[in-house]
């Protein structure tokens, strides 16, 4: 996610042992829920030639499923808010200390039409991956806890000096920074238990 006046997503993800440890991290924090958990069923596509790979760039297709009402973002009385989708074009990263990267990103109506467009404009679907995320406000950063098949990552995303406070707050520091990506995180999770890797999905 990235601000609307300047399309930059800057970011760090701290690892923890499980959700119960995260989420009592942030609560500690004071941070305000924003959205609540859903799941998020992401696509990356790419050209038969790998060029945005090449180009260190992403393009993504993102469905989340609802929130069940009375859980905050909306929802339907006794059922769950609708689906929603999104497109997002990613940069490449810059060097530094945190991700930094630009980021372009636009709600969709159909997740589903909207990958059968990319498909057919020539764009094929190179890996999925899907994790639960609850998302908080804290100051002027976004605080998002994603429940993965790899591990438990506090994400958070802001100004530089946002980031660097919060991870201190949270008893972390530079050194504690992950900045690979989900695809990076699953490559090193699979090739240290011997298995190929394939799509982050859950069972």
């Amino acid at each position: 996610m990235s601000t609307p006046d300047t399309h930059v997503e800057r970011e760090v993800k701290l690892a923890f042992a499980s959700a119960d440890a995260a989420r009592a991290a942030v609560a500690g924090l004071g941070a305000v829920p924003r959205r609540a958990r859903r799941l998020q069923d992401d696509r990356l596509l790419d050209t038969a030639d790998g060029r945005l790979r090449t180009a260190r760039s992403t393009l993504r297709v993102r469905i989340e499923s609802g929130a069940a009402a009375g859980e905050g973002g909306g929802g339907e009385p006794g059922g769950r808010a609708a689906a929603t989708a999104a497109v997002t074009v990613k940069g490449p990263p810059h060097p530094g200390v945190m991700k930094v990267r630009e980021e372009r990103e636009t709600a969709v109506a159909d997740g589903e039409e909207m990958l059968a467009v990319l498909e057919a404009a020539g764009f094929e679907v190179i890996w999925r991956y899907q994790k639960y995320r609850q998302e908080f406000d804290c100051g002027s950063a976004v605080v998002a806890i994603d429940e993965t098949p790899a591990g438990v990552y506090v994400e958070l995303e802001g100004d530089e000096a946002s980031v660097t406070a919060l991870a201190l707050a949270l008893g972390r520091d530079t050194e504690d920074y992950i900045n690979a990506s989900y695809r990076g995180l699953w490559e090193d999770y699979c090739g240290a238990r011997g298995r190929p890797v394939d799509d982050m999905v859950f069972d």
